[in-house]
């Protein structure tokens, strides 16, 4: 079916092979993780389906329609619309980027089974101000959504990803003249000036067991002529973030992932304590948290990222509520909205929680 893996061939994998990162027929993570796996630790099925507290929230999040807020002049030059999960509307220096759209209802190759959002997106693809570009930081389905791609690819916008990713697009209906792959330090300069530079991250690839790292995961630095924006992907804390601030910054906003760590999956994803470990080694820049929020992908309870994050660290932090857009040097501090949305407990299959347990085999 048109979701499942798609391999690369041709000039495509030619490059894809020519790559730093690629060895013995996939990518590999060339930088060494800076947390290890806690081996004895692992989830089970049964873990996933009967254990975990608070793993959704009881109610609807608290949410604003953005339409009437993206009319009016971006005043400072940046201003981010969170949309849930990784998808961001970013607005830097008159350029629009929207980053891992994912507006499907399931992080799952089904529309009946898998992760289910916690709510819809506040605004549909029909209804965004016009794009500059999509970035997409990898093919995993909470990043790479099949009817999220079908629809902003009737749009006409230009797709910027990382090597090997547009096998998936151009399947999808987006033409390859459209399709920008990017392998680490490589960049791209948009016509309104704005230059993307895919940047490494600790994670790995696959949409399907037999297309296991087939694909790279990058991080992206952004920078318009005033202002700059750093936006993780999916990865893990590793030496990275301390070379991305020196080579690509400073940065006015980083967005990190915050959410669906374990300590058993090792340098697969950050968490909010790493996540702020990360945040200081890119050494500059307000924190807008993203890959929270939205899915229930891990143990944890929803919303412990943020609180996390507020207890540690509430300097600095940029938290709007779904769908609210805001210019990060005008934010003066949190309200923790999550809060008032009481946890609940998490129902799901055996099938729903199996998808999240096939994981990397090693760092």
């Amino acid at each position: 079916m048109a979701w499942f893996s798609r391999h690369p061939t041709g000039l495509r994998l030619e490059r894809m092979r020519a790559s730093a990162q690629y060895a013995e027929g996939g990518f590999v993570n060339t930088y060494p993780a800076s947390t290890p796996r806690v081996t004895d630790d692992r989830p089970s099925l049964a873990d996933f389906v009967f254990r975990g507290e608070g793993r959704t929230p009881a109610g609807p999040l608290p949410a604003l329609d953005p339409r009437n807020a993206w009319t009016r002049p971006v005043e400072t030059g940046l201003r981010a619309t969170w949309l849930g999960h990784s998808t961001v509307l970013l607005e830097i220096d008159g350029v629009r980027i929207l980053t891992d759209p994912v507006w499907g209802e399931r992080a799952s190759p089904f529309s009946f089974l898998g992760p289910k959002r916690f709510q819809p997106v506040p605004v549909d693809i029909s209804a965004l101000p016009p794009l500059d570009a999509v970035l997409i930081s990898h093919d995993h389905y909470d990043h790479l959504d099949y009817p999220s791609i079908r629809e902003l690819a009737k749009l006409r916008v230009p797709f910027i990803t990382s090597l090997g990713v547009g096998v998936h697009l151009e399947a999808w209906g987006v033409p390859p003249e459209r399709i920008t792959e990017l392998d680490w330090w490589e960049r791209i300069t948009l016509p309104r000036g704005l230059t993307i530079t895919a940047a490494p991250s600790h994670h790995f690839s696959g949409r399907s067991l037999r297309d296991r790292n087939a694909t790279l995961w990058s991080s992206f630095a952004l920078r318009g002529e005033r202002h700059a924006v750093f936006f993780s992907g999916d990865t893990g804390l590793s030496p990275h973030f301390a070379e991305i601030g020196e080579r690509l910054g400073p940065f006015d906003l980083v967005m990190i992932e915050v959410g669906a760590f374990h300590p058993s999956w090792g340098s697969v994803h950050l968490g909010p304590d790493n996540a702020i470990d990360a945040w200081r080694q890119l050494g500059s820049g307000k924190l807008l948290p993203v890959h929270w929020g939205t899915f229930n992908l891990a143990m944890h309870p929803w919303a412990e990222p943020a609180d996390v994050l507020l207890a540690k660290s509430p300097e600095g932090l940029v938290m709007p509520r779904l769908g609210e857009p805001v210019e990060p040097s005008r934010v003066e501090s949190v309200q923790p909205w999550w809060r008032d949305v009481a946890p609940g407990h998490w129902q799901g299959s055996a099938l729903e929680a199996a998808e999240f347990l096939v994981l990397p085999a090693k760092d």
